[in-house]
């Protein structure tokens, strides 16, 4: 697939000076010295790669729990890739590359344990209380909370613009349902930067998800190619070009074919919608009828169809299935017990218990753990009196 040499014009989208002060969405709620070399989304991405809760991903589900092998992706390695995809589509379209990278290393760190499922069973958790769990939101109280890295403040103190997008990265918020995030333009469009995220993450899993799934003998190469399209149309070629190479390699050649005609079309697609709109500023993206980082019908169609098959043959898999279902029986169990008696979690969290609630306290104790170490706690607690 041919993408576009022509960039979009540099669009005011972030902090293109030194002084953050001067441009709105590079703006910190505690105000901090001007770095002599690093732009405030430069500052942004450092901060979030030193976190805690970033380094946390990596012993946190993908898809795949560490039973099955060491080689297949962790929630770090998702992130990664998903920043390298944003990255290099933030570079095609002209846009601020330090923002959407920043933005693409956060958009995860407010998973759980366990993947979705560990999502699912907290939110289920949550609601026999009146409450709900977000991984979006939650991710925002992380950077804005609970990591505390600077005498001065808590929280990481990051730009107004990262923060925006961990918000409306992946869908907008209602202003009457969160009154509290009404900092963040909720009745605006995202930039560009934070509109493609979610269209770079479902490239980066569609492909890996195939590629670990086929690794797990789950999928079955002739399979795939059968059922879909988008695949088939790169490995068919790669298979006749190279009959007497080993299948793992021509698997490669196809899934990097099937990224990068994803990514290009996503690039030729936003390009197309925002010149067809005749949009130069960001307060034009803003009141866009609609977001405008997207897909061309055609290749969200092939896109649906490979996400279809995905969760059909493998994230209900039986293998996985039950991971699953343990997953949320462990984290059920613990939230219970833990809300029952607060006593059981280790001292130095009362004041929070006191302020937060035991039912919200508990959820975000569960959220910040790392598979192992929830595994770890529900053996303790399970060998207790």
């Amino acid at each position: 697939m041919t993408t576009t040499s022509t960039p979009l014009a540099r669009l005011p989208l972030g902090c293109r000076v030194r002084d953050g002060e001067r441009e709105p969405l590079a703006r910190r709620v505690h105000r901090e010295i001007t770095h002599p070399y690093r732009s405030g989304f430069q500052r942004d991405r450092a901060r979030i790669i030193h976190a805690r809760a970033f380094r946390r991903l990596a012993g946190k589900t993908q898809v795949f729990t560490d039973r099955f092998s060491d080689h297949f992706r962790s929630r770090l390695t998702h992130t990664m890739e998903v920043a390298q995809i944003a990255r290099t589509i933030a570079n095609a379209l002209g846009l601020n590359e330090d923002l959407t990278e920043s933005l693409a290393l956060v958009h995860d760190i407010g998973h759980p344990p366990f993947g979705h499922a560990g999502e699912h069973a907290l939110d289920e958790a949550l609601r026999q209380h009146g409450l709900s769990f977000d991984h979006n939101l939650h991710a925002l109280r992380i950077v804005e909370y609970f990591e505390q890295r600077y005498v001065g403040f808590r929280g990481l103190n990051l730009t107004l613009g990262v923060r925006e997008g961990i918000i409306k990265h992946s869908h907008d918020y209602s202003a009457a349902q969160h009154p509290e995030l009404a900092e963040y333009f909720l009745d605006q469009r995202p930039p560009l930067e934070a509109q493609l995220i979610d269209l770079a993450d479902e490239i980066a899993y569609l492909t890996a998800d195939l590629d670990d799934g086929m690794e797990a003998g789950i999928l079955r190469l002739d399979h795939v190619s059968e059922h879909v399209r988008i695949f088939e149309h790169f490995y068919v070629p790669v298979q006749k070009r190279y009959p007497e190479a080993a299948e793992k390699l021509v698997l490669n050649e196809a899934l990097k074919s099937m990224l990068n005609a994803l990514a290009g079309d996503l690039i030729e697609e936003t390009l197309r919608r925002v010149s067809s709109a005749g949009i130069t500023s960001l307060e034009e993206i803003r009141t866009a009828p609609g977001r405008l980082a997207a897909f061309s019908p055609e290749m969200e169609a092939q896109r649906m169809e490979a996400k279809s098959y995905l969760y059909e043959n493998l994230y209900h898999c039986e293998d996985l299935v039950r991971d699953q279902r343990e997953a949320a029986r462990i984290i059920q169990t613990l939230f219970d017990a833990w809300v029952a008696n607060p006593a059981l979690i280790p001292p130095g969290h009362e004041m929070d218990i006191a302020e937060q609630g035991p039912a919200r306290f508990v959820a975000d104790y569960i959220a910040g753990m790392t598979d192992k170490f929830i595994l770890k706690q529900h053996d303790l607690w399970q060998h207790s009196d």
